[in-house]
């Protein structure tokens, strides 16, 4: 019983910390990549 509701928890969490973080991770590639650019020819950061 406890553990269904965990497991459902977990799921409700990680729906929520995906569709959170998905807009930031776009908004970093968009900056990334036009600071990229702006700089010159692309460099591969190891």
């Amino acid at each position: 019983m406890f553990r269904a509701i965990a497991d459902v928890l977990r799921a409700i969490g990680a729906a929520i910390a995906t569709v959170v973080t998905l807009p930031f991770r776009a908004l970093a590639r968009l900056f990334g990549g036009a600071s990229d650019a702006a700089s010159g020819p692309r460099r591969r950061r190891v």
